[in-house]
C-alpha cells in the first residue's frame, strides 16, 4: 500500500495541468436547455450569474437531480449517475440533447462559450439490434459549433465535480466504487486520463477474450502486443493516480482546522506500489508486461485479469483518529468525503488557477448546522459556480441575498424567494 506522497517528487514524471495566468477564472453556467432528457420534454433555464450558489428545491421526484445531471454532462464521461447514454432520454421522447451556455470569468474578462452534447440522432434510429437488445451509443459533443470527436475536450478547459448520496457508501462499497471516485478527481487535473482508462480497459477486455476463448493455444504474439498495450496504458494511469494523491495529501495537509476533518490517503495497487518504490515508468511497463505473460495461465482459468490498475483500492483514514474511513461513524464519513471534494476544489485553484463547477446533491439535509454553514461559506469562497439542491427550503434560508433560488414542480423550473 502506498501512502500518498505530499509533494510531486514521486516516481512519476508527468505533470498535471497549470494555470496558464495569474488570475483566477470562474465556472458558470448561464443558459441550460434541455431536451427530451429524463422528465424534461424541453426545459430552459436562465441564470443571473451574479452570484456563485444556485438552489434548488422541491420535493422528491421532482427533477431536481435531473437537472445536475444535466450539467454534469458538461464533463466528460458519463455524467453524475454514470448512466448509458441510451437510458437517459425521456420515456417516449427522441434522441436527448443538453445545450449549456458558459461563461469563464478571469477579472473583468468574461469567455463565453457554447456547450451542446447528447445522443447520437443517427445511432438513436438504430439502437436495437436484432435481439431487440440495445447497442453500445456514442455521447456527441460540440463546443462553439465545433463537433468533438469524444468528450475527452470537456476537460480541456474546465471541470465539474459533484457530490451525490449514492456516494455516502463510498467508504464500505467495493474497491470498484472508490477508483471511480478517485479517477473522476483525477480528470480534473488530467484531462486526459478518462482515455487512458478507457484504452487499458479495452485492452484488457480483449485479453480477456483470447484467454477465454483460446485459451493457451492463443496466438503469442497477438497476446503480447495487447500486453505491451495494457502496460503503456496501466503506467500511464497509475502515473497519474500518484500525482493526483500527492497534490490532494499535500492540499490536505495545509489546509486550516474545519468542521470537515483532515484525511490521510493511500494508493493500494500492484503498479502504484511499484512506481512509489521508486521504479522508472519504462521499466514499470515491462515489468507490468511481463508479469501479465507470466499470468496468462491463471487469467485464462480464470476469465479475468488478476493483477492492475482495475485493483486499486483507494483508502482514507480519518487523520485527528487514526482510523479507516470505512470505520467511522455515517457523519464522519459524510463530513471526510466533503472534505476531500473541498480539497479537490482548492487544489484545482492552486494549479489550475480555476475552481470547478459544483454540484452537490441533497448534501445540506444530512449536516448539522456548523457543517451545513461552513459547507455554504466554502463552497462561495470558491467562486465558481456550486448547484445545491433540497426539498426543504429552510435549509438555505442563510443564503438569502448570497443565491439565485428556483423551485422544481412538474418539469418545470421557476425562479422563488427563499
Amino acid at each position: 500500500m502506498t501512502q500518498a506522497p505530499h509533494s510531486l517528487d514521486s516516481a512519476t514524471g508527468s505533470s498535471p495541468v497549470t494555470s496558464s495566468s495569474g488570475a483566477q477564472e470562474l465556472v458558470f453556467v448561464s443558459r441550460l436547455m434541455m431536451t427530451d432528457f429524463r422528465s424534461y420534454q424541453q426545459c430552459h433555464l436562465n441564470l443571473a450569474c451574479q452570484q456563485p450558489l444556485v438552489v434548488l428545491t422541491g420535493d422528491n421526484g421532482a427533477g431536481k437531480t435531473n437537472v445536475l445531471e444535466a450539467v454534469s454532462y458538461a464533463a466528460p464521461g458519463r455524467g453524475l449517475r454514470g448512466a448509458n447514454i441510451a437510458d437517459v432520454g425521456r420515456i417516449g421522447g427522441g434522441p436527448w440533447s443538453v445545450a449549456l451556455s458558459l461563461e469563464l470569468k478571469a477579472d473583468d474578462l468574461v469567455e463565453p462559450v457554447k456547450v451542446g452534447t447528447g445522443q447520437d440522432p443517427v445511432r438513436a434510429a438504430n439502437d436495437a439490434g436484432e435481439d431487440g437488445q440495445k447497442q453500445a451509443q456514442r455521447r456527441v459533443v460540440r463546443i462553439d459549433g465545433e463537433n468533438k470527436p469524444n468528450t475527452s475536450a470537456l476537460g480541456d478547459r474546465w471541470s465539474v465535480s459533484w457530490l451525490t448520496p449514492q456516494m455516502d457508501r463510498l467508504f464500505i462499497e467495493g474497491p470498484s466504487s472508490r477508483r471511480r471516485f478517485l479517477d473522476r478527481l483525477v480528470l480534473g487535473l488530467f484531462p486526459d486520463h478518462s482515455r487512458q482508462v478507457s484504452a487499458f480497459e479495452r485492452a484488457m477486455r480483449d485479453r480477456n477474450r483470447l484467454l477465454s476463448e483460446q485459451g493457451l493455444a492463443a496466438d503469442s504474439a497477438w497476446l503480447t502486443a495487447l500486453e505491451a498495450r495494457m502496460a503503456e496504458h496501466a503506467v500511464a494511469v497509475a502515473v497519474a493516480r500518484l500525482e493526483f494523491a500527492g497534490q490532494i495529501a499535500g492540499q490536505i495537509a495545509d489546509a486550516p482546522a474545519s468542521p470537515f476533518p483532515k484525511a490521510e490517503l493511500a494508493l493500494d495497487g500492484w503498479l502504484e506500489n511499484q512506481l512509489a518504490d521508486g521504479i522508472q515508468a519504462v521499466d514499470a511497463e515491462a515489468a507490468y508486461a511481463d508479469r501479465l505473460a507470466n499470468e496468462r495461465a491463471l487469467d485464462a482459468r480464470a476469465g479475468r485479469t488478476s493483477t492492475g490498475v482495475h485493483k486499486t483500492d483507494f483508502i482514507v483514514t480519518h487523520s485527528a483518529k487514526n482510523m479507516r474511513a470505512d470505520l467511522c461513524s455515517t457523519g464522519e464519513q459524510k463530513a471526510l468525503l466533503i472534505g476531500l471534494i473541498l480539497a479537490n476544489a482548492r487544489l484545482q485553484i492552486a494549479l489550475k488557477g480555476q475552481a470547478p463547477l459544483m454540484l452537490m446533491d441533497e448534501v445540506a439535509a444530512h449536516l448539522d448546522s456548523d457543517r451545513r454553514a461552513a459547507l455554504f461559506e466554502e463552497l462561495a469562497a470558491l467562486g465558481s459556480q456550486c448547484w445545491l439542491t433540497g426539498t426543504d427550503r429552510s435549509l438555505f434560508k442563510s443564503l438569502m441575498g448570497k443565491a439565485e433560488f428556483f423551485e422544481v414542480a412538474h418539469g418545470v423550473i421557476q425562479p422563488c424567494a427563499v
